[in-house]
């Protein structure tokens, strides 16, 4: 029971925080500026996700819309769309939901943030 109501606190802290880091890359900057100075672990678990699904909509407008096709980043656009909601719907509901396919790889990636 104690560590159910630590991990309830560690959440209700950081809700809020974790919010934000998915309100654009500005959003996950200030997310992380704000946890830094008090590590929060449901926040970073947050702004891993989301420093991920940013890189890849990087990679897809940089090289696959340039060199592939606008259709193929349009797909993939449009999957990454659903792999934020998901991120995004996790923070509000206080769960460290993973996104599907690529969660795992972001917190092994970004292990020290």
């Amino acid at each position: 029971m104690g560590d159910k109501m630590i991990e309830n606190q560690t959440v209700n802290e950081g809700k809020t925080n974790a919010i934000i880091s998915y309100l654009t890359i500005i959003g996950t900057i200030v997310a992380y500026i704000l946890n830094n100075s008090k590590k929060n672990s449901f926040v970073s678990f947050h702004i891993r996700q989301m420093i991920g699904l940013c890189i890849i909509q990087l990679l897809n407008s940089w090289i696959i819309q340039k060199y592939v096709s606008s259709v193929a980043a349009g797909i993939i656009g449009v999957a990454l769309v659903i792999l934020w909601i998901i991120g995004f719907m996790g923070a509000i509901k206080g769960e460290e939901k993973k996104i599907p396919i690529f969660g795992d790889q972001f917190q092994e990636w970004f292990k020290n943030i």
